[in-house]
């Protein structure tokens, strides 16, 4: 059995291979969770010893990271194209390198970061793949009639959840809005059912990732292993 410890230390490794991926002088796109965290603190180190990059984050706990430990933030007036992003996933669908995302409440940052870079890496370990994605799906909403908007959601099959923090209190995203965890069980055709929860009146963004990773970092027990999207 996988030891919260041993997948700390997966995570890490994988985030270790992704930050070699950053070479000096890129705009460099800062994922949100655990994993990105992992990045990030090796992208510091490297920071430290000279390599020379620009960033922009996903979150503020993302960004309050980055600037602690000494990489210039940016924005997408002054870059608007980020060479590349590391970031994290909650799954990975392994025929497709379809996502689940948003656990961490930043999806909508990770995908306007994502579809504004060239290339999208994710870290993950061994636990987040799987055959088909089934977990929840965070639905970001406007939060004034979210329980409409939650109703719709269900027409679609989706159980809806109101995501709560650590106080026990509503989660307000970094752009002051709602996040619902929607259970639909295996999720049989994901890109059909983002585009129908998208245009749904008060959804803003689902956590559903299809098509945007370029390739998977995976660390397992017995090393990093990269998964390539088939272009096809």
């Amino acid at each position: 059995m996988t030891t919260l410890v041993d997948r700390d230390a997966l995570k890490r490794a994988a985030a270790e291979a992704a930050a070699a991926y950053v070479k000096d002088g890129m705009a460099v796109g800062l994922g949100t969770g655990s994993t990105a965290a992992f990045a990030i603190d090796a992208l510091v180190r490297r920071v430290a010893e000279g390599m020379r990059i620009v960033a922009i984050p996903t979150s503020e706990r993302s960004a309050a990271q980055a600037t602690a430990g000494g990489i210039t933030l940016t924005d997408f007036a002054t870059h608007s194209l980020l060479d590349l992003t590391i970031d994290g996933a909650d799954q990975v669908e392994l025929s497709t390198l379809n996502l689940i995302k948003g656990m961490g409440g930043a999806l909508l940052r990770e995908k306007i970061v994502a579809a504004a870079s060239r290339r999208l890496l994710i870290v993950v370990d061994q636990a987040k793949l799987t055959d088909r994605l089934s977990l929840p799906v965070p639905v970001e909403v406007v939060t004034f009639g979210w329980e409409a908007t939650a109703a719709h959601i269900a027409r679609l099959g989706g159980t809806c959840v109101r995501r709560l923090d650590a106080a026990g209190k509503p989660l307000v995203t970094d752009g002051g809005n709602t996040i619902l965890d929607c259970a639909f069980g295996p999720i049989a055709a994901p890109a059909v059912l983002d585009r129908d929860l998208r245009v749904i009146v008060g959804v803003i963004e689902t956590g559903l990732f299809i098509g945007r990773a370029d390739a998977v970092l995976v660390a397992d027990a017995h090393g990093v292993h990269r998964l390539e999207r088939d272009p096809h």
